[in-house]
């Protein structure tokens, strides 16, 4: 059975939820990145996507993501149409990875930018990486070069911030700089290492 000792790694657009992923894989846990799952498939869906969505979405031999993503956040049935494919394709992949993972009997993240959405999946604990709305507005402007109302809709298509952080097992605080930030993914490793007796 899947997802025995995951922990759902999660947050919002722009809260820095690769950066924590990157510091907590630093620290010795083992992530699995659903995110470049959903990309290698989207990649290995090419006609799929060519034919259901046209050809001006795919480039060089790979799928245009920025210009599926502006589609998708701007056109609700597009949205569904490629989640309802995508989905159980990125659900089966995470599946395998996490029974591999289940084999060291030692927690591992996965990272679900959609974890609390969509509730597709068992697991029970979570850590959410946490900006205050203002700061990640900010960061997504800045990353991203979108309009404020770009933005604005884009984090809005997601479930609020605090609302996460309520329902967080526990919660990892980005809203400052990036030594804070690294003590808090410290703090978070020696916790779970604590807990497991590692």
């Amino acid at each position: 059975m899947a997802f025995k000792y995951a922990i759902a790694l999660t947050g919002g657009i722009a809260t820095g939820k690769s950066t924590v992923a990157s510091l907590l894989g630093l620290g010795g846990l083992r992530v699995i990145d659903a995110d470049a799952i959903a990309h290698k498939l989207l990649d290995a869906n090419l006609a799929w996507v060519e034919e259901q969505f046209g050809k001006k979405f795919v480039k060089n031999g790979k799928v245009d993501r920025v210009k599926l993503g502006s589609l998708v956040f701007s056109d609700h049935a597009a949205k569904t149409k490629l989640e309802s494919f995508l989905h159980p394709l990125i659900r089966n992949a995470i599946e395998a990875e996490s029974e591999k993972q289940d084999r060291f009997k030692f927690p591992y993240l996965i990272d679900i930018p959609l974890f609390f959405e969509n509730s597709a999946y068992d697991i029970k604990d979570s850590v959410v990486v946490y900006t205050p709305k203002e700061i990640q507005l900010e960061r997504f402007i800045k990353r991203n070069g979108y309009s404020e109302e770009e933005s604005l809709r884009r984090i809005a298509s997601q479930m609020d911030i605090e609302e996460k952080k309520r329902q967080a097992t526990w919660v990892i605080d980005n809203s400052k700089n990036l030594k804070h930030l690294q003590a808090e993914c410290e703090d978070f490793v020696d916790k779970i290492k604590i807990l497991y007796g590692r």
